[in-house]
């Protein structure tokens, strides 16, 4: 079997641009004292040879790989998915790379993801984990490897990034209850999912302040599925519903619709998320904005200062706002 044509190396290089090999490695690492003229001769035969450098090389020499790991659910969600792409936007603008792996809760899941990552000498390490268990199996396994916690949404800490829940609750169920509302509804996702489970727990004690009946909790998967079975099971009392995502939303409003129940004529629907096929559902979705991309962002910055070796910034729950749009109306619309 023929072998594969070697690549240029640096050696070439430097033959091309006239130089040492030193100085081309120089370049490549960002030396300073280099000279304009030198550097520019450098990356115009770097250019003409089509030269890649080895990274795993240069892993070797500067005991940094400019990667960032990235672990996510293996049951895909528009917030974790968001998250990571805002991560990976915001590492390339910080000249880093990002590695994506996902897992189940599972140990040994677990376990395989991080050594896939470690094994590749990352930097710093993004974990989105809605489940405790994995957040702790990482914990223990990772050492003094820079790492964040995306989307816990509990108490700000300083490994976490994430979005105040319950403040978002609060606006949601705010506004159901200056329209009037008495009779609110809460369709769940998972509630073995750390954030479900905080939205749960502010939708109760929101509930409980008010003074208002709890209707029974309808608990979904986060999907459009889930959403519409739930529309089945709903408390013909309830004039309005909390969802905790817009997909499930989604899903009650087309089962609502089937049993020839309007939004918000009969019943008012508030959700969390507000993905960009809120704005386009019939009716528009009122709903929570959770901003994952300045969650990417904030994840980028923690971890190049750490890397880096300096103060990270304060991490700070993010503060979600709500989008008042179609789909909640007074509950005298819905009688």
């Amino acid at each position: 079997m023929a072998k594969a044509a070697r690549g240029p190396s640096i050696r070439d290089v430097a033959r091309r641009a006239g130089v040492s090999p030193q100085t081309v490695s120089r370049v490549l690492n960002d030396f300073a004292g280099i000279r304009v003229a030198t550097r520019e001769r450098v990356l115009e035969a770097m250019a003409e040879l089509n030269y890649r450098r080895n990274l795993t090389a240069r892993t070797l020499v500067t005991g940094r790989s400019n990667t960032i790991g990235m672990i996510g659910p293996d049951i895909p969600a528009i917030g974790p998915l968001s998250s990571l792409h805002a991560v990976e936007r915001a590492a390339r603008e910080a000249g880093f790379h990002t590695l994506l792996t996902s897992t189940s809760p599972s140990p040994d899941d677990v376990a395989g993801a991080l050594e896939f990552l470690l094994g590749r000498g990352i930097d710093a390490l993004v974990l989105v984990a809605e489940h405790r268990s994995v957040q702790k199996a990482v914990d223990a396994a990772i050492g003094e490897l820079p790492v964040v916690h995306l989307l816990t949404g509990g108490r700000p800490q300083r490994t976490s990034i994430s979005i105040d829940q319950a403040g978002g609750v609060r606006a949601a169920l705010e506004h159901l209850l200056a329209l009037g509302h008495r009779c609110i509804q809460h369709i769940s996702g998972p509630l073995d999912y750390s954030e479900a489970q905080l939205r749960r727990d502010a939708f109760r004690d929101m509930i409980f302040s008010a003074g208002l009946e709890e209707f029974p909790n309808i608990e979904g998967d986060w999907t459009t599925d889930s959403g519409y079975a739930a529309g089945q099971q709903l408390d013909p009392r309830a004039t309005a519903v909390f969802s905790a995502n817009d997909q499930m939303s989604f899903g009650l409003i087309h089962a609502l619709a089937d049993q020839g129940r309007s939004v918000p004529g009969d019943v008012s629907v508030v959700s969390f998320d507000d993905t960009p096929e809120s704005r386009h559902s019939l009716p528009p979705l009122t709903t929570v904005h959770q901003d994952f991309e300045a969650v990417g962002k904030l994840a980028v910055k923690v971890l190049v200062a750490r890397i880096a070796g300096e103060h990270a910034p304060p991490n700070d729950l993010i503060v979600p706002w709500l989008v008042e749009r179609s789909s909640t109306a007074g509950p005298r619309a819905s009688a």
